[in-house]
């Protein structure tokens, strides 16, 4: 007997077989009650064997019994795509997934979005000296107001990294990705209908921050979750992002700003950022089902002394290096004579050779442990800040500018695997990124006007400023040094 089509019932004599028929199907050949209902629905959700008198009168006049069947269609196929959405924009479903695989090539995929990620934001972030230079020749502001600009935007991108990262914890990461790609992608074309310090303060400054602070942090906690002992080299790859972000912007700006104006580069950039963005979106996925309780603080951290003292020290040295950054165009207009031109490239060269610092450090410090080398890094860093001092000629500051960029490039790719190596558990791993981030942003936020402050209050002279960041870095390598001794102690030969 076959199962009846459409419209035909079975009969009276015909429904025990069929009520039979059903049931075999149901415990041998269908997977669920979910799969029986779509091949014959009106088994569970029209009970076709109660009909009454006055429902069969309605079949034999041709009129569906079965009115509700659309409606019902309707629910299941809603309730099957906010299953699916759920799966996209959160990792509630997901289970624990054990260690993490430490490579292959779903590893490996998440490290190349990483790199986008870090491409349009601290990329983007670190060119804001070809701004910097083109702002203080064109605004009718003074060197350290045009600067808070870049701070600010330094600083949110820092600091809602501390909201941002529990997000990832929580296994909200997706929404995250969406909302701060947006609102960066939005700030960089209101960039481009800005005339002013103040709608250059609220688009480049305020909206490109944010949206950069909403995903920035999250994504570099979801690359540690891939990762264990290859961890400091995967994030030193992904950082390279920056480097290259720190030379294309600016080079771009270099060769479109004569050609197109102002309004035109901006929105090239954008268009640039909102196509890469959307391949994130859509191949960047976390690992780690959430973690549903917790503060989005977690203030213990505080209390642990390596994590403390490795922080602070982090603080100090972002202070001195996003002066340098900002103002190393300036520095070679005003000692030098260089042409706006020419400070850009300056500033290309600082970002560009950062690129191998951000691939073999990385890979030592996987085997002799990210706290380990940037010890060493920091006294090297020191060195060069204070050697900017006697930089007279152009042969001089190209050569500073190298140095400079090696040591800073070492130094910031290091500062996530470190963090992640001083968090025991790796689900808690975005909050105390976001924690860390967040602090530090309160140095990207004033370390550039302080040294343009002391710059403005001492005639235009370099070499309060100098000072100011060389000794700030030096204090830097002290308390990240006693991160090391508080973490280890004092033997050399442990790794950590």
């Amino acid at each position: 007997m076959s199962a009846p089509l459409g419209d035909q019932y079975p009969t009276e004599d015909e429904k025990p077989a069929y009520r039979k028929q059903l049931g075999a199907k149901n415990g041998s050949g269908f997977s669920s009650q979910t799969e029986l209902d779509d091949i014959d629905p009106i088994s569970q959700n029209h009970d076709i064997y109660e009909e009454d008198a006055e429902e069969e009168t309605t079949t034999a006049t041709n009129e569906k019994p079965i009115a509700a069947r659309p409606s019902l269609d309707l629910k299941r196929t809603a309730s099957r795509t906010s299953t699916v959405l759920s799966r996209v924009l959160t990792t509630r479903s997901l289970p624990d997934p054990g260690p993490p695989p430490d490579g292959g090539f779903k590893a490996w995929s998440q490290v190349a979005c990483g790199w986008l990620v870090i491409f349009c934001t601290w990329g983007w972030v670190n060119s804001y000296g070809a701004f910097q230079t083109y702002y203080t020749l064109n605004l009718a502001e003074s060197v350290s107001t045009i600067s808070w600009i870049g701070t600010v935007q330094n600083w949110l991108t820092f600091f809602i990294g501390a909201f941002s990262g529990r997000l990832l914890d929580a296994g909200l990461y997706v929404p995250c990705l969406i909302v701060g790609s947006v609102l960066q992608v939005l700030g960089i074309f209101l960039m481009s209908v800005s005339h002013t310090f103040w709608q250059l303060m609220l688009t480049q400054g305020v909206l490109t921050g944010l949206g950069g602070g909403v995903f920035f942090t999250p994504s570099m906690g979801l690359m540690a979750t891939y990762f264990s002992s290859n961890r400091s080299l995967a994030i030193g790859v992904a950082t390279t992002g920056n480097a290259v972000g720190g030379m294309i912007y600016p080079v771009l700006v270099q060769q479109l700003l004569p050609k197109i104006g102002f309004a035109w580069t901006t929105r090239v950039l954008g268009f640039l950022n909102l196509a890469l963005l959307a391949i994130v979106i859509a191949f960047m996925r976390p690992r780690l089902p959430p973690r549903k309780s917790g503060p989005i603080l977690d203030w213990s951290a505080w209390r642990e002394p390596p994590y403390a003292f490795f922080v602070s020290g982090v603080f100090f040295a972002v202070w001195a290096i996003y002066y340098t950054f900002y103002y190393i165009g300036s520095f070679g207009i005003a000692t030098v004579s260089l042409s706006y031109s020419s400070s850009t490239s300056l500033i290309i060269l600082l970002n560009g050779v950062g690129v191998p610092s951000r691939i073999i450090p990385p890979y030592f410090a996987d085997k002799l442990g990210p706290l380990n080398l940037i010890v060493p890094t920091l006294l090297l860093m020191t060195i060069v800040a204070y050697t900017w001092l006697a930089v007279a000629s152009l042969t001089s500051l190209y050569a500073f500018t190298v140095l400079y960029g090696l040591v800073t490039a070492a130094f910031q790719c290091l500062i996530p695997s470190t963090v992640a190596s001083l968090t025991p558990d790796l689900s808690r791993v975005g909050s105390r990124l976001g924690m860390a981030f967040s602090t530090l942003s309160f140095a990207a936020l004033t370390g550039p006007p302080i040294g343009g402050a002391l710059q403005s209050r001492m005639g235009g002279e370099f070499w309060g400023a100098t000072v100011f960041a060389a000794t700030s870095t030096a204090v830097a390598f002290g308390l990240i040094g006693a991160a090391r001794v508080a973490k280890a102690g004092w033997g050399v030969r442990r790794k950590c």
